[in-house]
């Protein structure tokens, strides 16, 4: 990560991050059981797990990475690779797809609070985050806070969003976030560079 942060620059990473567009489908798929009202009150629920899991890993990722001595140019190098490989999946998805097992109950966290909302990589980037920007604790938690926001809002209004985009808007929206997400996982891998060099 650079030496300069930005609340709502690093809220729209993460929301890049956790994919609200890209996980439309699927949750769709998983709650098209359930009436309109139900959907919602499922959303909202599994959202809030959501956030729960996203904050135990950013007041204990720091630790977590202490305990192994990283250095900040390090951990910021990851971050880029770990971005990149994002970036990569949301651009050139696989043939499957994302393909996640439930049954005919309604979900209880697992499979929508984690690993659909808050997947390994969102918690791998709020470790990283976490390291990288120290000296910026509190306005990293509120983007954050920011980012789940957004993207449990476009999760809420994904019935709607998706009578608009229909299949073919979604995946291009989510390849675009992609391509976005690539520029800023090489910018913060040189940015890591940098700071190793120096």
């Amino acid at each position: 990560m650079g030496t300069e942060f930005s609340i709502i620059g690093t809220a729209v990473l993460l929301m890049f991050i956790l994919d609200p567009f890209g996980n439309m489908p699927l949750l769709l798929s998983i709650l098209k059981e359930f009436d309109e009202k139900r959907k919602k009150i499922i959303i909202i629920r599994e959202s809030i797990f959501g956030l729960a899991i996203l904050l135990l890993f950013f007041f204990f990722g720091e630790a977590f990475l202490s305990i192994f001595n990283l250095e900040t140019a390090s951990v910021t190098i990851a971050g880029g690779v770990i971005l990149f490989i994002i970036a990569l999946k949301m651009i050139f998805p696989g043939e499957k797809g994302n393909v996640a097992l439930f049954g005919a109950n309604e979900p209880f966290v697992v499979p929508i609070a984690i690993p659909l909302i808050v997947g390994p990589s969102a918690l791998a980037t709020i470790m990283v985050m976490t390291k990288s920007y120290s000296d910026h604790y509190w306005a990293l938690f509120l983007a954050v806070l920011l980012a789940w926001a957004s993207s449990t809002l476009i999760l809420y209004m994904s019935p709607f969003l998706y009578k608009v985009l229909r299949e073919k808007g979604l995946s291009a929206l989510e390849k675009l976030m992609g391509m976005l997400l690539l520029m800023l996982a090489v910018q913060m891998f040189v940015n890591g560079i940098k700071d190793l060099i120096n």
